[in-house]
């Protein structure tokens, strides 16, 4: 009983501190903490325990996950102007629509800021002059069973405008699909009739990274570029969590919030002409 009890303790200390060193959400390691705790609840029931010492230990408070600074890493705008120009460069060597669809993917990601499933998912049908739809996403399966379905929340159903850049590059890309056989506003703006394969889009990412001479950015990455651009600049973090589609603005603010001017100075100065 008692020893049984004192060795349950130590190894949920253990397990605790094991789940706090792990990059995971704070959702993920609660519920790490609830199944442990239903084990514990079952082992007090069947008297293996006499109690369960989750209660004494306790779950996993925010404070506890987070760390001293989190690294965003992204693109900067500079860095990424480097980027896409090499893989411009490589579409026009190639010169087939394949190949410039892997260029119009990381347009889109860079400056849209939407996700991987969002980007593949993107119809010419969702776009309306200058601004895109976005309505679907894609899951990709094993053997290109894809598989459609609406946006990750409510709130990633949304309408961003397009900047003149990537808007320039979509008018030459639709020119492109055009004049394919078939062609319909139903195609896929990056992929045609079907989508581009996630592992493909990946490793292009690499060699395009690695032809500009880059440090290598995940996919999601771009997402971090997009709005990492927009809040170096002091764009509302509101607007970004909207382009981005974050279903509580509390989620943008606490991975981007550190990358904001800082305004001690103006803030003085506007407080110093009230009189």
């Amino acid at each position: 009983g008692f020893h049984c009890l004192v060795d349950v303790f130590r190894r949920k200390a253990i397990y605790k501190s094991e789940i706090i060193a792990q990059d995971i959400s704070r959702a993920t390691a609660g519920n790490y903490c609830k199944e442990l705790s239903a084990m514990l609840n079952f082992a007090v029931r069947t008297e293996y325990i006499p109690r369960n010492p989750m209660k004494q230990i306790g779950g996993i408070k925010s404070a506890e996950l987070e760390t001293p600074e989190k690294k965003v890493r992204y693109y900067t705008a500079e860095e990424f102007k480097e980027y896409i120009a090499a893989a411009k460069a490589a579409a026009d060597e190639r010169g087939n629509l394949i190949d410039h669809a892997y260029y119009i993917f990381f347009m889109v990601a860079f400056y849209t800021g939407m996700r991987k499933g969002e980007i593949n998912a993107l119809k010419w049908s969702d776009i309306d002059g200058n601004v895109i739809h976005v309505r679907r996403s894609i899951t990709q399966k094993l053997r290109g069973d894809d598989r459609e379905t609406p946006p990750k929340n409510q709130s990633s159903i949304r309408d961003i405008q397009i900047p003149t850049p990537l808007m320039n590059a979509l008018k030459e890309h639709r020119s492109r699909q055009e004049s394919e056989s078939g062609f319909t506003t139903d195609w896929r703006v990056c992929g045609g009739q079907s989508c581009l394969r996630d592992t493909s889009i990946e490793k292009r990412n690499e060699s395009f990274a690695k032809a500009a001479g880059l440090p290598h950015r995940t996919i999601h990455e771009f997402r971090h570029s997009h709005a990492s651009l927009l809040a170096n600049n002091g764009i509302n973090i509101q607007e970004i969590a909207r382009r981005l589609g974050h279903s509580k603005v509390e989620i943008t603010w606490n991975t981007y919030s550190h990358l904001y001017p800082k305004e001690e100075e103006r803030a003085l100065e506007i407080l110093n002409i009230i009189v």
